[in-house]
């Protein structure tokens, strides 16, 4: 800073001989004017230029005391954005309807309008019984199809390998037999000494044990390889469906009891025990106490004050105050609702603000007016 300002803002403004010497002959002049209107006894026309000339000094020494607050200000006035910045704001209304996920008869109802519940807390369930039958009966339907696939995946055991393998040794025995009656039945036959019934009850003997003898082979090669990959993959899907289908009775389930998203109080009392509801009906109204938000609006010229996660005190009208901060901070304009209590700022365009407030004396209420101060920044 150059010499001569850092003089001029030292020492306090004085008025130059210049200004000293007009105030002094306007003051003369003005006594003079009045001694020659007493003496001359015209004193109307005098009395006149000596009050204009009054009124001239009197608006240069204003304005130059005017000049000297101005500078002072100026050097010592506090900086600007350094004093707290104030938002008025409301707290926010937030509630939430609550429902059944499925359909059934409300069998009771634990809370009443105007409870303070907690996050998880059964407020209502619906009759249970068909609801756990259900599981059960999708339970058990799972735990056969699973015992099925093992079934099929540990293939043949060994004692029915070799049940297969007698059989085919039966069947061989047997085929060996009835070869050696049908020959013997035809040497008769051709002597005369059999008759052609007999002929034909050997070669029918002969053609059973064959078949018999075919059959028993083919289940023995069944059993040497196992169960079919198509059969298997078939009983794995069987599984899954019998599992999803108990996915959904445990859905159902835990969807026929009413339980609090979060932590409020009832404010509507919809259904009363005995009523059938349908799902998605709302059953209970329960509000949002804790954490709070309070919207507020910001003007844009203060708009770089305000960072999230800044800390702000919230007072209300009672006297009270909560810690806070700023957890969003709108993108976009729009002008101010009338629910804003700063009337400078119902006409311009401001960014919406929200405040996130603990609420652990439950006296932040819904709508509720509030000042937040934004500490200097």
């Amino acid at each position: 800073m150059p010499p001569t300002v850092m003089a001029n803002q030292a020492r306090p403004w004085m008025p130059d001989q210049s200004q000293s010497r007009s105030l002094d002959s306007a003051v003369s002049d003005g006594a003079r004017e009045s001694a020659g209107a007493a003496s001359t006894g015209d004193g109307q026309p005098q009395l006149r230029r000596r009050r204009r000339r009054w009124r001239i000094a009197a608006a240069v020494a204003t304005a130059v005391a005017g000049g000297t607050c101005a500078w002072w200000w100026a050097g010592h006035g506090p900086a600007p954005g350094s004093a707290p910045l104030l938002l008025y704001g409301n707290v926010e209304i937030r509630q939430v309807d609550l429902a059944f996920g499925v359909d059934g008869t409300i069998s009771d109802l634990f809370v009443d309008e105007g409870d303070r519940v907690n996050a998880g807390q059964v407020l209502a369930t619906l009759e249970q019984e068909p609801f756990v039958q259900s599981q059960a009966a999708a339970a058990a339907a799972l735990t056969s199809a699973e015992a099925r696939l093992a079934e099929l995946v540990a293939g043949f055991r060994s004692q029915e390998i070799d049940e297969a393998r007698a059989t085919v040794a039966s069947g061989e025995a047997a085929i060996e037999n009835a070869n050696v009656n049908l020959k013997r039945i035809e040497q008769l036959f051709k002597t005369g000494n059999a008759t052609p019934q007999a002929l034909d009850a050997a070669q029918l003997v002969q053609r059973t044990a064959d078949a018999v003898l075919r059959q028993a082979r083919a289940t023995l090669s069944l059993r040497m390889e196992g169960t079919r990959t198509e059969q298997i993959d078939q009983q794995r899907a069987e599984v899954e469906a019998r599992r999803a289908s108990l996915g959904i009775q445990n859905y159902r389930l835990v969807k026929s009891k009413l339980l609090a998203p979060n932590a409020g109080i009832v404010l509507t009392r919809i259904r009363e025990p005995g009523a059938v509801v349908v799902p998605n009906s709302p059953v209970l109204t329960v509000s949002v106490i804790d954490p709070v938000w309070i919207r507020t609006y910001v003007d844009e010229p203060n708009l770089g004050r305000l960072v999230p996660g800044t800390s702000v005190r919230v007072d209300t009208d009672a006297g009270k105050s909560y810690a806070g901060n700023i957890g969003y901070i709108s993108p976009t304009a729009e002008f101010t609702p009338r629910s804003v209590e700063a009337p400078s700022l119902r006409t311009e365009l401001v960014y919406r603000v929200r405040i996130i407030v603990a609420n652990p004396d439950g006296n932040l209420r819904q709508g509720m007016p509030t000042t937040i101060t934004v500490p200097r920044g």
